[in-house]
C-alpha cells in the first residue's frame, strides 16, 4: 500500500514540561495487570516523595482491580521496578527526581504472585 506524505508536520507540542505548572507528567503501569490496558498518566510534583506517590494517588487508582486487595505499599516498595526500561532500585523515602523520574517517564513495576486476574498477566 502506497503511502502519500502530507508535507511538513511541525507543530509546537502542548505537553511540554513549561505547560505542567510546576509538576511532570508521569506515567505508571502495575505490570500484569491487563484489566487497565495502558499505563495511568499523572501531572506529578517532582519533589513530591514516590512512597506518597504510591501510597496517595496509585494505590487508589488501581484499587478496582481485585489483585489490589492482596497488594500492600510494602509489596510494591519491594516489587520488580522499571523506569523508562531500565532496571530501577526504588526508594521510597525519596522524591520521584531523586529516583531520577523525569517528565514524560514512564515507572513500571512487577510484584512477584500478584498476577493478574486470575492469573491473567502471567507468562504461559
Amino acid at each position: 500500500m502506497s503511502v502519500n506524505s502530507i508535507g511538513d508536520y511541525s507543530f509546537d507540542s502542548r505537553d511540554k514540561l513549561e505547560n505542567f505548572h510546576g509538576a511532570m507528567l508521569v506515567f505508571i503501569q502495575w505490570e500484569q495487570h491487563l484489566v487497565y490496558c495502558a499505563p495511568f498518566a499523572f501531572p506529578l510534583p517532582p519533589d513530591m516523595l514516590l512512597g506518597d506517590v504510591m501510597k496517595n494517588i496509585v494505590l487508589p487508582a488501581y484499587a478496582y482491580h481485585p489483585d489490589s486487595e492482596k497488594a500492600t505499599l510494602e509489596d510494591f516498595e519491594k516489587g520488580q521496578w522499571l523506569l523508562d526500561n531500565k532496571p530501577l532500585q526504588a526508594d521510597f523515602t525519596k522524591s520521584l527526581a531523586e529516583n531520577g523520574v523525569k517528565h514524560q517517564s514512564i515507572l513500571r513495576v512487577t510484584i512477584p504472585g500478584l498476577d493478574g486476574l486470575v492469573g491473567q498477566g502471567s507468562a504461559a
